[in-house]
């Protein structure tokens, strides 16, 4: 009987896992894939990411993680009208394989217990416990006083539960081989609703170009690439030597008011999992600090008698309500910038 099973071995997952092995949890942290494992994600990790890195883990991130251009910049927006806004912002570029991998080994270091390659296929609520039922080389089940899913909305877990619906963002992104007349320290987001049903990006790593656009509509994927190649062709001569790959993922596609699904039952939701995620995809600071406050509600109840759930999930709402204040500020303030997010404005 574990203390805590976490699923998902990401920012959030690694985070709770870490908080609650250092303070005497027995907790074993699940993740489908094999570690390190590929996610498909900017890489950029703001101010608050880096401060949340130290905070959390007692040291700043490896360099071992990072990748050039290693600082950057902040972010420049061009909104629905072609005009462009910059905001200077000191961060990190990193490869996220290696940055979930290092998180990882800090949990351990803590104490938890990892184990990849292992799928989390349901969650059963027992009188005393929660049977996690997981799938690595054969199908078996573990057992938990309770239960944190953050396996994003790629994962099984929240979709099994009634009365938590999601919908979701597709994004896809190609790394090429070639040049662009950008600065490389920076993060490019485009809100034009001509190249995207949501947002367009650039940045770099390694040399990589990166250009990605987002879809409702996965079917409109290939026709908004396309236009988002030509306008950067046109507006900042780019030219592709070679594609060297492409990658699709999900995000949640967040709504008016940042709705929050906190749980359900002695399953907590946390990070992307639950609905934390800032405007362009910037989900490492929410999937942290939703991870941290998921783990420091559960060390607020006693996991040896019945559970208080009441007094947990006001816990916890408690713990993250500046975390979607500042979301919702977020979200409003793109709003004000790009009508294409009107439906956010607060």
């Amino acid at each position: 009987m574990y203390d805590v099973i976490i699923i998902g071995a990401g920012p959030t997952g690694c985070v709770a896992a870490r908080e609650l092995a250092c303070n005497g949890y027995k907790v074993l942290l699940v993740e489908k894939l094999k570690m390190p494992r590929n996610k498909s994600c900017s890489g950029i990790l703001i101010k608050k990411s880096m401060n949340m890195v130290r905070q959390y883990f007692g040291e700043d991130v490896p360099e071992f993680t990072m990748c050039t251009p290693t600082n950057n910049r902040g972010m420049i927006f061009t909104n629905d009208k072609g005009q462009e806004y910059r905001y200077e912002q000191e961060g990190l570029n990193i490869w996220r394989n290696s940055f979930d991998y290092w998180l990882s080994t800090k949990a351990v270091e803590a104490g938890a217990e990892l184990r990849d390659g292992t799928a989390a296929l349901s969650c059963e609520e027992r009188e005393d416990c929660v049977l996690v039922n997981l799938k690595g080389t054969s199908v078996y089940s573990e057992k938990a006083k309770i239960v944190v899913a953050c396996d994003g909305v790629v994962g099984s877990i929240r979709r099994k539960f009634p009365h938590t619906p999601q919908s979701y963002i597709t994004t896809y992104q190609t790394f090429n081989i070639g040049s662009i007349d950008l600065d490389y320290h920076y993060f490019y987001a485009y809100l034009q609703p001509y190249l995207s049903e949501y947002d367009a990006w650039f940045n770099v790593k390694d040399n990589y170009l990166i250009f990605g656009v987002s879809v409702k509509d996965t079917r409109n994927l290939e026709y908004y690439y396309s236009e988002f190649i030509a306008y950067m062709e046109k507006h900042h001569n780019a030219k592709i030597k070679k594609r060297e790959k492409a990658e699709k993922w999900l995000m949640p596609h967040i709504m008016p008011g940042c709705p929050i699904a906190y749980g359900n039952g002695k399953v907590l939701f946390a990070g992307e999992t639950a609905g934390f995620l800032n405007p362009m995809g910037e989900g490492i600071s929410a999937g942290m600090e939703s991870g941290y406050a998921a783990a420091k509600a559960i060390e607020k109840i006693d996991l040896n008698s019945k559970l208080d759930l009441k007094t947990l999930y006001s816990f916890y709402q408690d713990n993250t309500s500046a975390l979607r204040v500042y979301m919702q500020r977020q979200w409003s303030f793109v709003a004000g910038m790009a009508s294409t997010f009107n439906y956010m404005k607060l």
